[in-house]
């Protein structure tokens, strides 16, 4: 089941990564939230050391605890 975070204003969005390759040849790990769910992409759970936060402007984002 792919983790999901309603924020105030009852908007559903589900938490997705990506692994890119950056110019240097360094992998890294991107976290998005997205309102339709990939199954792919998905996370069954929040990263370890990472929490959910809400903007002002409702969207949900991945912050260091």
């Amino acid at each position: 089941m792919a983790y999901s975070f309603t924020n105030s204003k009852g908007k559903k969005y589900f938490l997705h990564s990506k692994v890119i390759t950056r110019s240097t040849g360094k992998s890294s790990t991107l976290y998005y939230f997205s309102g339709t769910l990939n199954a792919a992409a998905a996370l069954d759970a929040v990263p370890a050391g990472k929490m959910v936060a809400e903007m002002k402007s409702g969207l949900p984002v991945l912050k260091n605890k």
